[in-house]
């Protein structure tokens, strides 16, 4: 009878997080495996389009023993580099790992540890470790199934170019990080793009001499920790601000977009055959995202005074546009739309665990990534302890916190001497 394989700690999920993982655990000295379901990089490489680069400047990449070492700290990493990246940490880390090994099912072991199972048969481990992250499965609402077949539909982790959709105007649907980096990449193509406006907030770039990342760092921002955060665990429903690292990076104002011909409209409230219904909230939605911008600025201008330093000023914002009036619907054959791209973000997907590990909406329930299932962890989400640990920033952190954890848990559980 063949043994089932059993690992002290296993990974699931071999991105920047997990990887971050298995290098603290190997300094740890605890014996692990990490199951990647395709190979490493692969969001990277294959979720993400033509012209994606990071929003965050390429200092704030900062994985466990392996920042960037590159020429252009404050510049922003296009995806091959991105990748380029990971891949030269994985090479560091060198990581036991088993690309291509999916799991399909987490559950509590007889004996008090995990049973997995995988594309390489059943495993058991002591620990476990959910690196997954939370983008699985594409959101496009049920509606979508109501407009036209002539119109062509595609969520934002199929986009690629321009080209790849059909001659026409495009509808993109969501205006968070993704939605308006695709809205300007079809307007530099040329093409006449219509946007659903939603609430995200957006961010200034540049101000008063640096990149609003760098004086958020000086001021404490990105150290701030969920459980001091003003709005608590409600920090982790938060959308991030929205602006670009395009071309060396700058603020996207979706007012001057409209002075230079996008089209914007409400968040989309509907559709049927070749109509598309809006939302009466475009107003709101715009003077809610450029209030946070504004007090963004002021914050930095209040920090900036009280440490008395010598800043370029900088005049005040002024809306350069408003809506007047805009449509409730439109028929997209009239308007020339052949086609929507849907970026409104993605569900993770945890119906793999059969543990009780999830509070009534299915959001993991952690502490710094420590589950109150006993051996169970989460890392790589939003505001697992600070902002930075869905990101480049914080996973170095979070990852060491964990191992330590695991380390400990270990060591509690060794015999003792006689």
């Amino acid at each position: 009878m063949t043994s089932v394989p059993h690992f002290p700690v296993i990974i699931v999920g071999g991105g920047q997080a997990g990887l971050s993982v298995s290098h603290n655990l190997k300094k740890q000295g605890v014996g692990h495996l990490v199951l990647e379901k395709n190979r490493i990089g692969h969001s990277w490489r294959n979720d993400r389009w033509d012209s994606f680069c990071l929003v965050t400047p390429n200092w704030q990449c900062r994985l466990p023993d392996y920042p960037y070492q590159g020429s252009d700290p404050t510049g922003y990493m296009v995806k091959d580099e991105i990748v380029s990246y990971l891949e030269g940490f994985a090479e560091m880390v060198k990581p036991p790992i088993r690309e291509g090994v999916a799991v399909t099912r987490l559950s509590r072991g007889a004996h008090g540890g995990f049973d997995l199972e995988t594309g390489d048969g059943p495993m058991t481990a002591d620990q476990v470790v959910v690196a997954t992250g939370g983008y699985d499965i594409p959101i496009v609402p049920p509606y979508a199934h109501a407009l036209s077949r002539d119109i062509v539909q595609m969520h934002s982790v199929d986009y690629r170019n321009p080209d790849q959709l059909p001659p026409g105007a495009v509808l993109v649907v969501g205006s968070g990080q993704s939605g308006v980096q695709i809205m300007e990449d079809l307007y530099i193509a040329g093409r006449q793009v219509h946007l659903c406006v939603g609430p995200a907030p957006r961010s200034p770039r540049r101000y008063r001499g640096k990149d609003a990342t760098e004086w958020l760092m000086e001021m404490g921002y990105y150290q701030l920790t969920v459980d001091k955060h003003p709005l608590g665990d409600r920090a982790k429903e938060k959308t991030n601000h929205y602006m670009s690292g395009r071309a060396g990076g700058h603020e996207i104002d979706l007012r001057r977009f409209a002075l230079q011909g996008v089209k914007l409209h409400g968040s989309m409230a509907g559709m049927d055959g070749t109509t598309v219904r809006f939302a009466d909230d475009l107003a709101k939605n715009l003077d809610d995202a450029d209030e946070v911008y504004v007090s963004i600025r002021r914050d930095i201008d209040a920090y900036i005074a009280k440490a008395g330093l010598d800043a370029p000023e900088e005049p005040p914002f002024v809306p350069v546009w408003a809506p007047d009036g805009t449509p409730d619907a439109i028929d997209c054959a009239a308007e020339g739309i052949s086609a929507i791209v849907w970026a409104i973000g993605f569900r993770p997907n945890y119906g793999w665990i059969e543990l009780p590990a999830f509070d009534g909406r299915g959001n993991p329930k952690f502490r710094r990534g420590v589950s109150p299932v006993d051996g169970l962890y989460f890392i790589g989400l939003p505001w697992l302890n600070t902002w930075g640990s869905g990101r480049f920033l914080g996973v170095a952190e979070d990852s060491a916190y964990l191992a330590e954890v695991m380390r400990a848990r270990i060591d509690a559980r060794q015999p003792v001497a006689a």
